[in-house]
C-alpha cells in the first residue's frame, strides 16, 4: 500500500471520530463541566448568602442582647427604688408607731401621776388630821378638820 493513502485513511478516520466525539462524547461532558461549575458557583453564592445572613444575626442577637440587659438594669434599678421606698416607709411607719407609743406612756404616766396624786393628797389628808388631833388632844368638828387640812395643804 501506498503511504498516502494509509494516510488519507487515517486522516477520514480520524476526522470520523472528531464528528463522532463533538456530536456525542463533548455535549454530555460539556453539559456535565457546565452543571458542576453552575453548582459551584450556586454553592459559593448559598455560602456567601449563609455569611452575610449569619453576619445579620449576629447583629441581631448582640441588639437583643444589649436591650435585654438594659430591661434587667432596668428591672433592678425599679427592685432597688421600690425596695429604698418600702423601707422608707417602714421607718415612718416605724417613727409613727414610736411616737404613738410614747404619746400613750406619756398619756399613762400623767394619769397614773395624777392617780398617785390623789393617793398622796387622801393620805396627806388623814396624816394631817391625825397629827392635827394629836396637837390638839382631841377632835375638832368636820368643818374645822377640812379647812385646817386644805390650809395644810395650801402651804405644802
Amino acid at each position: 500500500m501506498n503511504i498516502n493513502v494509509t494516510l488519507l485513511g487515517q486522516m477520514i478516520t480520524f476526522a470520523l471520530f472528531v464528528l463522532f466525539v463533538m456530536k456525542f462524547v463533548w455535549p454530555p461532558i460539556i453539559k456535565a463541566l457546565q452543571d458542576r461549575q453552575k453548582k459551584i458557583a450556586d454553592g459559593l453564592e448559598a455560602s456567601d448568602q449563609g455569611k452575610h445572613e449569619l453576619e445579620l444575626a449576629r447583629k441581631k442577637s448582640l441588639d437583643l442582647l444589649h436591650e435585654a440587659r438594659a430591661q434587667a438594669k432596668q428591672v433592678v434599678d425599679q427592685a432597688n427604688t421600690q425596695a429604698s421606698q418600702n423601707i422608707e416607709d417602714a421607718k415612718a411607719k416605724g417613727l409613727k408607731e414610736n411616737q404613738r407609743i410614747i404619746a400613750d406612756a406619756q398619756n399613762e404616766i400623767y394619769r397614773e401621776v395624777g392617780l398617785a396624786k390623789q393617793e398622796v393628797k387622801k393620805e396627806l389628808k388623814d396624816m394631817v388630821l391625825l397629827a392635827t388631833e394629836k396637837l390638839l388632844q382631841k377632835e375638832v368638828d368636820q368643818a374645822t378638820n377640812q379647812q385646817l387640812i386644805e390650809n395644810f395643804i395650801k402651804e405644802i
